[in-house]
């Protein structure tokens, strides 16, 4: 059977490229390192992992690393971020509904930190293109020697007219699929963008308040750098979706997020294909929308994952052993046994796709990863500010 990075490909690349991939050598299927199959790990509960999280996190954009040291570092301005007082926590998860990745829980001390009560939103984000002229990944053409690393050897160079800007969308099948295919909900298109969300005929008039999407990790980087700001690191996100509560599953505490009022932006339904839209958004939705957490940030779980800034490595919360990890900056390179020659970097809170049947990633301890110069309908960012 094919690897799932394969299978993945097929969204991305035209029918006589994929047919090159799939013939090539390395595509075979098999255990992988991670203790799955196909490229579906399992989790330490025995579940099997949430493919709408894991997968869609995992597609390559091929346009490669984004140069911001043009970007002249601003001013920060504390307004609309939120200050977050240091402490110790135990990081990772506390019970048995974690994937491997999130074992085993440690402690970990924090100093203050700003952070943004929302997430990054369409207008602020419209702000920094006019100042800066910024042109996002998915809006550049993509490079043929950045993509060749990712792919078989021997794979011949496409034309010129196939590698064209443009990011994946979510696209409901409006039946039930077979959840181990991506590609049955997940679509390329060319010209999607932060501006073009669903490709060419979608926009954001009228969306100033939504998170902004399709955004790689250097451009949420080259943004943090205008703002006078940076990307938060997963310990300091996690602390911050905690919201000072301890040893609790969900940013609100422990109740499961289809109970009682809707405490996020999740799945509805019955992933891929029906969404009853009960939380009362199907896609992205405006910031803010739903309860803060104890410190008063909003849209911790659900919504749009969130980049952080470290390098992700399954085996990463093993390091410390039983010391004290004191504001831990994350691994000081990449390492994912599914795709060892992908670098990848960690996002954080799930999103609208996220449901309890299939993926739970709104968990304050879920993590998940991707290539840092990806973009996704589903991925945002927020930003932190030292002291």
């Amino acid at each position: 059977m094919m690897h799932m990075r394969y299978k993945l490909w097929m969204v991305l690349l035209p029918g006589w490229l994929l047919a090159a991939c799939h013939s090539g050598a390395g595509g075979g299927g098999g255990r992988d390192g991670a203790g799955g199959v196909d490229g579906v790990a399992r989790g330490a509960g025995g579940g099997k992992d949430t493919l709408s999280c894991r997968m869609d996190m995992s597609v390559p954009r091929v346009a490669g690393e984004v140069d911001t040291a043009g970007i002249q570092r601003g001013e920060v301005s504390h307004a609309g971020m939120v200050h977050v007082r240091g402490g110790e926590f135990r990081m990772g998860s506390s019970d048995e509904e974690g994937r491997q990745d999130e074992y085993p829980a440690h402690a970990v001390r924090v100093h203050d930190f700003w952070m943004d009560a929302y997430e990054v939103t369409n207008g602020a984000f419209r702000k920094f293109v006019a100042a800066t002229g910024y042109i996002t990944t998915a809006e550049r053409t993509p490079r043929w020697e950045d993509l060749a690393k990712q792919l078989p050897p021997g794979t011949p160079r496409p034309p010129d007219s196939v590698l064209q800007p443009g990011a994946l969308v979510f696209s409901s099948p409006g039946h039930p699929v077979r959840l181990d295919d991506p590609s049955q909900w997940w679509k390329w298109v060319r010209g999607a963008s932060w501006k073009h969300p669903q490709g060419p005929g979608s926009g954001i008039a009228g969306k100033d308040n939504y998170p902004v999407v399709q955004v790689s990790w250097y451009d949420a980087a080259a943004y943090a750098r205008w703002a006078g700001k940076r990307l938060p690191t997963e310990a300091e996100w996690e602390y911050a979706a905690r919201g000072g509560l301890r040893d609790k599953p969900y940013a609100w505490g422990d109740e499961d997020p289809l109970r009682g009022a809707p405490k996020a932006n999740i799945w509805d339904g019955h992933f891929p294909d029906v969404n009853t839209g009960r939380d009362g958004d199907v896609r992205a939705g405006a910031v803010g929308s739903y309860a803060g957490n104890g410190y008063g940030i909003y849209d911790m779980a659900g919504n749009v994952w969130e980049w952080c800034m470290d390098w992700y490595s399954p085996e990463y919360y093993a390091s410390p052993g039983d010391k004290l990890s004191v504001d831990p900056g994350g691994p000081k390179e990449s390492f994912d046994p599914m795709e060892p020659t992908m670098p990848k970097k960690v996002t954080r809170g799930g999103s609208f796709l996220c449901n309890p049947s299939y993926c739970k990633g709104y968990r304050v301890s879920s993590r998940m990863k991707t290539s840092p110069d990806s973009g996704l309908e589903n991925l945002g960012f927020r930003c932190v500010a030292d002291e």
